[in-house]
């Protein structure tokens, strides 16, 4: 670091073909930095850290686990990290080329720039920063590197000084290798294969299993025998009751002779966990893992403020993401110190889709008609989701690794002097103090815990990834089982059996390097680093849409497998089906109105219709009409199961995973045009200006007159006074002229401007985030383009039409069935995230309300101009303000006792539910269902409160992982589209500043990146705090000798150019800045 404060690039190292040369060994730049500061200062401190990670280590150390190196590993790089090291020194990059540890405050003191950070490869990106490097190539690398704790030791003997033996255990045990991991493990799978179908008496192992029931429940069969060719040979394990939670236990913790020691504690039972619960001893919630630092771990605190975090896969205990945990706090002396500084950055767990639907604008893609030989290209619209609206915006894009924290600079600016003072030779008592959880106030810590029971186990426990031969060949392990890796770095790696495995894979295993496999977990012993595996297929090549999408489906438990014969008789067995007079004699008929659906042009389950009349008084009858599946779907009939177990279809870019059979999805239900159908009808009498007047709910006859698309609508309101010819349209019917069809969209819109100008002065929220929509070819599927989808009126006027009618038949059913209702509500932001907003928004100078929903939709759309850099700006605040929002949830009124939290705090109303979409939303059948009984047009609601609440924790579930599949699908295509047709170049807006990384908005993709610093071709970069903002210069290895360093300010919203490039990985790509003067 030079006297500015740059931290220097290894340009006097770069060769002409762009690579830096070996750095110096890792000791001798210790011993070079040890022999600048040879002081009693420099000693103490360093005593200082070996003490603080002698304490963070004891929790191990004091059970004398065998614990995984990649455990040991995280713990340790947080150990050092927290205390001011730089953790990155056992990377898996090449040993010479390793950044070393600066030690904090000492800058200054080094006048021999190079000394203090290791020479980098200027165009390599810097793997310390939201690191999704591979597992195992980091923990083979790491048995051939000095551990932390030993380069403490040499340093501290250089000094003169004295590292404890304790501190250095860590070190130690970080040297092991993986085969002999494997040996380890080879006693375990010899015992558990000769005690099969034997269980210990002095043990209960049922909670250390996933029962096949459960596996039915979160994954059926069919998916994994569907072409499966690894049926044989299937690891068994012992015996064991069907038990659907994992705290029971029986003499764990009993001492056995010769017995394996374990690397993870024993469940508590679940009498300790139910009482430790109601003493308030306990915290229950669901485990969100940080899919960037898979070693970190958080459940939502109970007070809302800031998340527990759960630090090491010890600590997790074997738990999984999603899955429904017990933790039990550790002492306060434990807890994560929050830096004040923003150098601290994961105090949140990162969030996958939990921003509510209701916030967005569009959203779900319909699947695309291939083969149209007029339209060579697919197009892949968004579909307006009633979901959307309500929850202000779904996070549709991945969530970066790094939450609101990393926007605040600054929060206190007493213990940001204390730092200071630290980084200028201050007393070791107030070094001590700022680090030393006990003696800092809590708004500066966050609470750590650890997991001691799995309540539910939510994750489907499969996963995709790829298998290796063992390292250890020598081990009888080798010839009995390989090892499977998941893609996925938050489920553990796991023994599979070789039977399982392609019969030549041992022979030749580098033809299956890049072969995807399905794997299911269904065991994971204590003693054991590894969990027990099941191979379940093969999947193809990784890299390939249906591979992948595969793989994607079946990790979060989609039930993709054909619908089963019991579920097809219960659909009407005569064709073509008509609908029984006796039906029609019950119901209103609406065949002769004017009736039309607007959707996407390749949408085929059309669920919704609109109608819009004249009446005589100058009022207008207007209509909104839902496809009656309640009729088809029977309440207990085999088809009612399936669909209440699917909960919901799946909108993948290239298709769609139905929940109901396509008979009806396509058919029997959709509103196709000139077709009789059945419905379940809201309409109300309204003033031009839409005030209601009177409404009316009931079962009806329909027949569409037309099936609009969204282009069509818009182009009806966009040209109010054109004529449009029927060749210019889809088919109309002949008892509705074109002029009368478009006269009802013209008085829609109107009255849709009227109403959603009311719903914001009332106090509701939009947040419209980028979305990417895809032109895929009709003859590989292949994405063929991608642009950002357009939120126009037509989009906005069946939006509030199909709001209102939730929002109508909410009141109705919760007025017949008070403790039965099922409703949907959206808690307010989580607090902490939205301190943090509030306080980033402060330091940046922006003026933003955050009382209310309305205030905050108000400040977003009423701050910023309508230039191209506002707009961007308005991009990223929407990005942000997304996060904090949390998702919207189905409930049973009846066990929710506070009628205020029945809100729905981004609409702003009372109660709202789903009643638009029964096609796609089981939560739908059942609002059909309960309206039908409010009525007395159906049978009486024989579900219990309990059983509605049930019902509706698992729509919550599978909306969630449906979102995450939908998200993971355009995240897939986008990455096959960059590897296919980029580099693609971008202009992108910074949304965040770190202190070698920046993340940004790239605004034509409406995707999020992170740009590295060391992938740059820099001379040096410098990060500081310019008054509260953070702000990195960036200095550019000059073009020609004659230039001197080009240097680039980059602070949050500023503008930049970049290019999205792909990786070497499958379905990697990453963005790298433009150099300044390059931009178009």
């Amino acid at each position: 670091m030079d006297q500015l404060g740059f931290v220097k690039g290894a340009s006097s190292q770069i060769t002409k073909d762009g690579l830096s040369k070996p750095a110096l060994p890792q000791k001798n730049a210790y011993a070079r930095l040890v022999q600048k500061h040879h002081s009693g200062r420099f000693r103490s401190y360093l005593n200082h850290i070996a003490q603080k990670i002698q304490l963070e280590e004891s929790s191990l150390n004091d059970s004398n686990l065998d614990v995984e190196p990649s455990v040991k590993r995280g713990m340790m790089r947080e150990a050092l990290a927290r205390n001011g090291l730089n953790a990155h020194s056992y990377s898996p990059i090449q040993t010479s080329q390793l950044e070393q540890p600066a030690f904090v405050g000492f800058e200054k003191l080094n006048e021999d720039k190079s000394q203090v950070f290791a020479n980098r490869r200027p165009h390599e990106r810097d793997p310390s920063i939201g690191r999704e490097g591979n597992r195992e190539a980091e923990e083979d690398y790491y048995v051939k590197q000095p551990g932390p704790a030993t380069d403490l030791l040499k340093v501290s003997d250089a000094l003169g000084g004295r590292v404890t033996l304790n501190s250095l255990r860590q070190g130690t045990s970080l040297q092991k290798s993986s085969g002999s991991e494997e040996k380890d493990e080879e006693e375990v799978w010899k015992n558990k294969h000769k005690k099969r179908n034997k269980c210990p008496a002095n043990r209960d192992r049922a909670d250390e299993y996933l029962t096949a029931e459960q596996f039915s429940m979160d994954l059926p069969a069919a998916n994994a025998r569907k072409t499966s060719h690894l049926s044989s040979g299937q690891i068994q394990g012992e015996s064991h009751a069907a038990v659907s939670t994992s705290c029971d236990r029986k003499n764990r913790n009993k001492p056995t002779r010769g017995k394996k020691k374990n690397v993870f504690e024993a469940y508590m039972s679940k009498e300790d966990v139910a009482a430790g619960l109601k003493r308030g001893e306990l915290i229950q919630g669901p485990l969100r893992i940080n899919p960037k630092k898979y070693h970190e771990a958080f459940i939502p605190s109970p007070d809302g403020i800031r998340d527990i975090f759960i630090d090491g896969v010890v600590a997790r205990n074997r738990a999984l993401n999603g899955d429904i945990v017990v933790v039990k706090l550790l002492p306060k002396e434990q807890w994560k110190v929050i830096k004040p500084d923003g150098s601290d950055k994961e105090t949140e767990a990162t969030h996958e889709s939990d921003v509510p639907e209701e916030l967005l604008g569009t959203c779900l893609p319909r699947e695309p008609v291939k083969g149209d030989a007029e339209s060579p290209d697919v197009i892949i619209e968004a579909q307006f989701d009633d979901n959307d609206a309500e929850n202000g915006q779904e996070n549709s894009q991945n969530v970066l690794a790094d939450d609101i924290k990393k926007l605040s600079v600054d929060t206190s600016e007493k213990v940001k002097d204390a730092e200071r003072g630290c980084a200028l030779g201050a007393k070791q008592e107030d070094v001590s103090k700022v680090n030393n959880p006990r003696l800092l106030p809590e708004k500066f810590l966050q609470r750590t815990a650890k997991v001691v029971c799995i309540l539910e186990k939510k994750h489907s426990r499969a996963a995709t990834g790829f298998i290796k031969l063992l390292a250890d060949k020598s081990s009888e392990l080798f010839k009995k089982c390989a090892m499977f890796s998941p893609v996925d770095h938050r489920v553990p790696r796991a023994y599979v059996s070789l039977a399982d495995c392609p019969p030549d894979f041992v022979s030749r295993p580098e033809d299956y390097s890049s072969t995807l496999f399905i794997c299911r977990i269904v065991d994971w012993r204590e003693d054991s680093n590894f969990a027990i595996g099941q191979m379940a297929k093969s999947l193809g090549q990784a890299g390939e849409i249906e591979p992948e999408t595969e793989g994607i489906l079946t990790e979060y438990g989609v039930d993709f497998s054909d619908f089963s014969q019991d579920v097809l008789e219960c659909l009407p067995q005569s064709l073509p089906w008509a609908i029984p007079p006796s039906e029609l004699a019950n119901r209103r008929d609406l065949r002769k109105e004017c009736i039309f659906t607007i959707d996407p042009s390749t949408a085929r389950d059309l669920d919704d219709a609109l109608s819009c009349k004249q009446l005589p008084d100058g009022n207008v009858e207007v209509g909104v009409h839902i496809a009656d599946v309640s009729y088809f779907v029977l309440e207990g009939t085999a088809l009612d199961q399936v669909a209440s177990g699917r909960a919901t279809s799946v909108y993948l870019v290239q298709k769609v995973i139905p929940m109901l059979p396509r008979l009806l999805c396509e058919e029997l239900c959709s509103l196709n045009p000139m077709k009789d159908r059945l419905t379940f009808s809201v309409m109300w009498k309204m003033t031009p200006e839409g005030k209601i007047l009177d409404e009316w709910f009931g079962r009806t006859v329909i027949c569409s007159c037309v099936k609009l698309s969204y282009d069509h609508a818009q182009s009806m309101i966009e040209n109010p006074n054109r004529v449009f010819g029927s060749e210019e349209l889809p088919p109309v019917s002949p008892q509705h002229p074109v002029d009368e069809i478009h006269q009802a969209v013209l008085n829609l819109h109107q009255i849709a401007k009227h109403l959603r100008k009311q719903r914001f002065i009332d106090g509701a929220l939009r947040l419209d985030q980028l979305k990417l929509s895809f032109t895929l070819d009709k003859e590989s599927g292949m994405p063929q383009g991608c642009y950002i989808y357009q939120y126009r009126d037509s989009n906005k006027l069946v939006e509030e039409f199909m709001l209102l009618a939730n929002m109508a038949v909410a009141h109705q059913i919760y007025r017949s069935f008070p403790q039965q209702a099922l409703l949907r509500r959206h808690p307010p932001p989580q607090t902490k995230m939205l301190n943090d907003l509030m306080e980033f928004c402060d330091q940046m100078g922006l003026e933003i309300d955050f009382s209310s929903a309305g205030a905050l939709h108000k400040s977003l759309n009423e701050m910023f101009g309508a230039d191209s850099y506002a707009e961007a700006r308005k991009e990223v605040l929407t990005t942000m303000f997304s996060r904090p929002m949390q998702m919207a949830l189905y409930f049973c009124t009846g066990v929710l006792e506070d009628e205020t939290l029945f809100r729905h705090y981004a609409l702003n109303v009372p109660l709202y539910t789903h009643f638009t979409s029964p096609i796609r939303r089981f939560a739908d059948i059942l609002v059909h269902r309960l309206l039908s009984a409010s009525l007395g047009m159906g049978r009486p609601v024989r579900m219990r409160k309990e059983a509605i609440q049930k019902q509706a924790d698992h729509c919550n579930d599978r909306k969630m992982a449906s979102k995450r599949v939908q998200e993971l699908s355009a995240d897939l295509f986008f990455a096959i589209f960059v590897r296919e047709c980029g580099p693609l170049e971008s202009e992108a807006m910074v949304m965040g500043v770190l202190n070698k990384a920046f993340d940004v908005l790239v605004l034509s993709f409406g995707v999020q990146k992170r740009i590295y610093c060391n992938a740059l071709p820099l001379t040096g970069f410098r990060f500081e705090n310019v008054g509260k903002k953070p702000e990195l210069t960036l200095l550019w290895e000059p073009e020609t000798p004659e230039q001197e360093a080009d240097p680039q300010v980059i602070t949050i919203f500023t503008l930049v150019e970049v290019i999205l490039t792909s990786d070497s990985g499958p379905l990697k790509y990453s963005a790298v800045l433009k150099r300044p003067g390059q931009e178009k």
